[in-house]
């Protein structure tokens, strides 16, 4: 069997407020709960396991390639909500999307400070 990511562990203090985040910006079904976590599936298979966690979160990045529409959605999101946003994984350009490899991507926070990537096109594609 081919080795593949199946599922990793997003420690926030409130998960179901995360997890619903998560899950309305990028579209995806809600949350469902699997122990003591609230899990996001992704359509590769790929699980977010949201559990909480009383002390302080160390924020994560996690990066998610979507298409076109789905970028002007969450995009649509992102500014309807007002959240900040950045082209750049340091800040330096803040309100800006970027065009790596041909494509569109974008930076911002979920309520832990985890920073959410998303992109059009694989790094290193163009």
């Amino acid at each position: 069997m081919a080795i593949q990511l199946n599922h990793i562990i997003v420690v926030c203090r409130d998960k179901k407020r995360s997890s619903t985040f998560l899950a309305e910006m990028l579209g995806l079904p809600r949350a469902k709960s699997f122990g003591p976590f609230l899990e996001v599936d992704t359509a590769n298979g790929v699980s977010l396991a949201f559990l909480e966690h009383d002390g302080e979160v160390a924020p994560q990045h996690y990066a998610f390639l979507i298409g076109e529409d789905d970028f002007d959605a969450v995009f649509g999101r992102i500014r309807e909500r007002g959240l900040e946003y950045w082209a750049d994984p340091f800040l330096r350009r803040p309100g800006e999307i970027n065009h790596n490899d041909g494509g569109r991507g974008v930076y911002f926070k979920d309520p832990d400070g985890h920073f959410l990537e998303v992109i059009t096109r694989p790094y290193g594609s163009h």
